[in-house]
């Protein structure tokens, strides 16, 4: 470890023996304006935190500029910011894996894949649960490459590594997937794994990537007029003149007030925003055109009468969806339920066409879209996912989708309700264990048995408190489902567990911000950026930062504000400093 490496550790970790510069008969000497290490040690989580590979400390402009700063700075080379960053991502991965084991519900897992620049596939593993707080709880597993083609087979075997190396794999009760054939198709070979163990398992598509597949059918007929719109947005956003030229004649003609410079990203949220540009102004946007073009000469970005109606006409029609995304990228918590409700409203509004003058164009986007919503139900809709929904107090059986709401379905899940659920002294495959691992462990196991026969209600009591929690009406849809449940687990005790296992199901495999506004674009990017030798440590690190654990090299907790303190402070001593 540096020398100069200031830390804390906690109790149950080793001590770190730390030895001080031998400086016996030498003469007091001025402390040097900067520490190296101090240096290093925030350049390299600052490296991490912003994505960036262990090379670019190497990079001359960087390096120029630091010896700018002070001479005596002496940044560590690639080699070694690789070896310690490695070594802090072993040490936090530890530390994640011993947080887990003291989890003592389900938990669910979310699948993403990308690609970067190197055309290496990646995979990310993310785990949720809820706490018995009834917090809302999620940190990355792991992020693993996988092997050229990338095939269903491919992504099971490096899953079922992943689960295995945390020990979560009999605690697994859903996975939410990217809706790509091969992730389907490793999903339904582990949940053949698990039913073979008598397992629940249940698997579905990430909602969010098919909402935006919904509404990537309804935009694909117009590409190349939110291309001319674009162009149009892109020349305001870089000419002074012009940005006030258009705010000039909003205001002329009281069309509203805009943010400028206009986002005219390619993600969902930038598209609506170039549509509502043509829809709301028209005539700043014709007065602004006119202006520019009798000083530049006519430019492409001038819309015929006929596509400003269909831009008119799309607007109209796609703003439920606008409205339905943006709810899901600022819900608190978006349950399974809380998305589904959702999403059955928006395959409500496919067929719903206000605009008879372009009848034939709807029809065709209504038919795309109606496969897509098609294909998600069918994959969708299940007995687990039914659970889920019914599961949220604000939900029940009166919001729940109707294709979904079925009586086998309610029978399905109270009978497994009464059968996992109806004790409360669980048994192991429903992570409420208690079983003893040691050698006398069948001893234990039988005196267990014992007791749960003397402490089981009978099944139509343990039945009741599911027929009560239906027959209430729904909360409010305002209302926050795990703070429903923290005010009403101690009513209904058995199904209280249950729902702690069941909402911790995602609706999305990632966060609908990511998909849908400029949020997506910066992790893309670097996702895209970081090299084979990086995108590991790097992500996994950041991400566990974000999740609260703490930065920590060779099972030491490294103290960043105590390490700037004394890096700053006037009469702080030459030396490390540890508690």
């Amino acid at each position: 470890m540096p020398s100069s490496l200031i830390c804390r550790q906690p109790q149950s970790q080793a001590q770190v023996q730390v030895q001080a510069q031998a400086k016996a008969g030498a003469q007091p000497r001025a402390k040097p304006a900067v520490d190296v290490d101090y240096v290093n040690w925030l350049l390299l989580r600052w490296f991490i935190s912003s994505s960036f590979p262990p090379c670019a400390l190497e990079d001359s402009t960087f390096v120029d500029s630091c010896k700018y700063l002070n001479p005596s700075v002496r940044l560590w080379p690639k080699e070694k910011a690789q070896e310690i960053t490695l070594q802090v991502f072993k040490s936090m991965k530890d530390d994640v894996k011993a947080s887990l084991q003291h989890v003592r519900s389900r938990f669910s897992i979310a699948l993403e894949f990308w690609t970067s620049y190197e055309q290496i596939v990646y995979m990310s593993v993310k785990c949720h649960w809820i706490d018995e707080n009834w917090v809302s709880q999620k940190v990355l597993l792991d992020v693993c490459r996988i092997q050229y083609q990338c095939t269903g087979s491919e992504i099971l075997r490096v899953l079922l590594t992943v689960l295995q190396e945390f020990n979560i794999g009999s605690k697994i009760l859903a996975c939410t997937h990217n809706n790509s054939q091969h992730a389907i198709h490793a999903c339904h070979e582990l949940s053949l794994e698990l039913e073979s163990r008598k397992l629940p398992f249940c698997y579905i598509p990430c909602a969010a990537r098919t909402l935006g597949t919904i509404i990537e059918d309804g935009l694909k007929n117009v590409k190349t007029v939110l291309s001319k719109i674009r162009e149009f947005i892109l020349e305001i956003n870089s000419n002074q003149e012009m940005m006030e030229d258009f705010k000039h004649w909003t205001e002329v003609y009281q069309e509203g007030s805009w943010k400028l410079p206009f986002d005219h990203s390619a993600n969902w949220n930038g598209n609506y925003n170039m549509l509502d540009v043509v829809k709301k102004t028209p005539n700043a946007m014709d007065n602004t055109v006119k202006k520019f073009d009798d000083i530049f000469g006519p430019r492409d970005w001038v819309l015929s009468a006929e596509e400003k109606s269909v831009v008119n006409s799309l607007h109209s029609y796609l703003e439920p969806f606008y409205k339905t995304t943006m709810n899901l990228c600022t819900c608190k918590l978006p349950t399974l339920g809380l998305v589904f409700f959702f999403m059955d409203h928006v395959f409500e509004l496919i067929n719903v066409c206000h605009d008879s003058s372009h009848q034939k164009l709807f029809e065709n986007i209504a038919r795309d879209m109606s496969k897509t919503a098609r294909d998600f139900t069918s994959q969708a809709y299940n007995i687990y996912t039914f659970a889920a929904a019914i599961l949220d107090p604000r939900i029940k059986g009166e919001l729940i989708p109707e294709t979904l709401n079925s009586t086998s379905n309610l029978e399905d899940a109270r009978d497994h309700f009464v059968r996992d659920y109806s004790t409360i002294f669980q048994g192991t495959g429903n992570g409420y264990s208690t079983q003893d691992s040691t050698e006398d462990g069948g001893a234990f196991s039988f005196a267990e048995e014992i007791i749960r026969k003397r402490r089981r209600v009978s099944m139509s009591t343990a039945a009741d408190e599911l027929t009560q929690y239906l027959a209430e009406p729904p909360a409010p849809i305002s209302t926050d489902a795990l703070e429903w449940w923290r005010g009403h687990s101690s009513r209904y005790p058995r199904l209280s567990l249950m729902a702690r296992d069941f909402l911790a199901i995602q609706g999305t495999s990632l966060d609908p911000e990511e998909l849908f506004t400029s949020k997506g674009e910066s992790i893309h990017k670097q996702q895209y950026c970081l090299p084979l030798s990086s995108m590991q440590a790097t992500m996994c690190i950041k991400s566990w930062m974000q999740s609260g654990y703490q930065f920590s090299f060779q099972s030491t907790i490294i103290d960043f504000e105590r390490l700037v303190e004394s890096a700053t402070a006037p009469d702080a001593v030459d030396g490390p400093e540890c508690s």
